[in-house]
């Protein structure tokens, strides 16, 4: 399995931060963006907060093309709508890409296997 890191920071004002709190909870997100991401291939993703910056862990298939699926993703139902609507929170250059608005982390340090 795969395991990408990426980060975005939100504009800081905790107002806009709970809103988009709000429209990531289960009982508000949009059902097709959801669909989308598992449609190209990721397992899991999980979105961190504190402040206003956000870390996200994406879990994917040892064979995920990171490039191809993101391109694709892009394309699916609601997507375009979703990244211009979630721009709003998000200190991000107008009409950012999902690509553009998250990026991607090295990691730095892994827990040495015991011996």
């Amino acid at each position: 399995m795969k395991r990408y890191c990426q980060t975005l920071d939100l504009k800081d004002d905790e107002t806009l931060i709970q809103e988009y709190m709000y429209w990531h909870s289960p009982e508000h997100s949009w059902p097709e963006i959801s669909k989308g991401i598992r449609e190209v291939g990721i397992l899991d993703m999980e979105i961190y907060r504190l402040g206003n910056h956000l870390f996200m862990i994406v879990e994917t298939p040892d064979d995920f093309d990171w490039d191809t699926a993101f391109a694709r993703l892009a394309t699916l139902d609601r997507q375009a709508e979703w990244e211009a609507f979630v721009a709003k929170y998000q200190q991000v250059a107008p009409g950012a890409t999902s690509a553009e608005k998250w990026q991607l982390m090295d990691r730095i340090f892994k827990l040495p296997e015991s011996k």
